[in-house]
């Protein structure tokens, strides 16, 4: 690890509780996950973090992960990521990046199914954008819809692992 990267980490190691508190629901919406990794400071190393941030999600119950994919924007919905999520906004936007090229059909392929998957599943699609267009957004929408409930649930939940991996990794940056 660099002296940078040494120094990012010792900085979320020494917050007071309630401003690591604020920084870590900007990766993870869960309640539980975040108090969980507020317990495990310090943090030795970047790999020690990534490491319990997965080994504590994975242990949740499916309402924390529920109750995480609720601090989501849908894919998409640039309107309501301004206005609902302001603490995550920017991040969400650079994830999302790649539905700002999409034509109007695709947009509005994925606003339909988005809908389909909402009623069928009760959450929002959620899955790791970054680095997606909208177009392979849609294809992989369109090959979890047959998925059953549980099957979804977990499979969701790994997406959402992705995500605050990679918003860990921003916050450290």
């Amino acid at each position: 690890m660099t002296v940078d990267a040494d120094s990012k980490l010792k900085t979320l190691n020494d917050w007071p509780p309630d401003a690591a508190r604020e920084e870590l629901s900007r990766c993870c919406g869960s309640a539980q996950w975040v108090e969980k990794m507020l317990d495990r400071r310090p943090f030795h190393s970047n790999e020690e973090l990534f490491c319990a941030a997965d080994d504590i999600w994975f242990k949740l119950t499916s309402g924390d992960w529920l109750e995480a994919f609720s601090h989501h924007p849908r894919i998409g919905d640039v309107d309501i990521l301004r206005a609902k999520f302001a603490s995550t906004a920017s991040w969400c936007e650079n994830e999302q990046k790649g539905v700002s090229k999409a034509s109007d059909d695709v947009l509005h392929q994925l606003a339909a199914l988005n809908d389909d998957y909402f009623e069928k599943y009760g959450y929002i699609f959620i899955v790791c954008a970054t680095g997606k267009t909208a177009y392979e957004m849609l294809e992989i929408l369109k090959s979890r819809m047959p998925n059953g409930k549980e099957d979804e649930l977990k499979v969701a939940a790994g997406e959402q692992a992705k995500i605050t991996k990679i918003r860990l990794e921003k916050l450290l940056s």
